[in-house]
């Protein structure tokens, strides 16, 4: 992944703020053929500020109905 606006130095130091920004940004602008972890994706789910398009899809990859 690509970023020149954020300080990834200062960004590191708050470990869990660093999990939750790299998945947004994976998810929201590219995974540059990176695979995301499913445990982790739902660990911090509630917390994500994702595309709601992006968001309503992968919450029907994650939690599929049952029938």
């Amino acid at each position: 992944m690509y970023n020149w606006s954020v300080d990834l130095t200062e960004l590191e130091k708050n470990p869990q703020r660093a999990v939750i920004w790299k998945l947004e940004q994976s998810i929201n602008f590219g995974l540059n053929n990176e695979r995301l972890s499913k445990k982790i994706l739902k660990k911090y789910w509630e917390k994500l500020r994702l595309d709601p398009a992006r968001k309503k899809f992968l919450k029907f990859l994650l939690w599929p109905k049952k029938y």
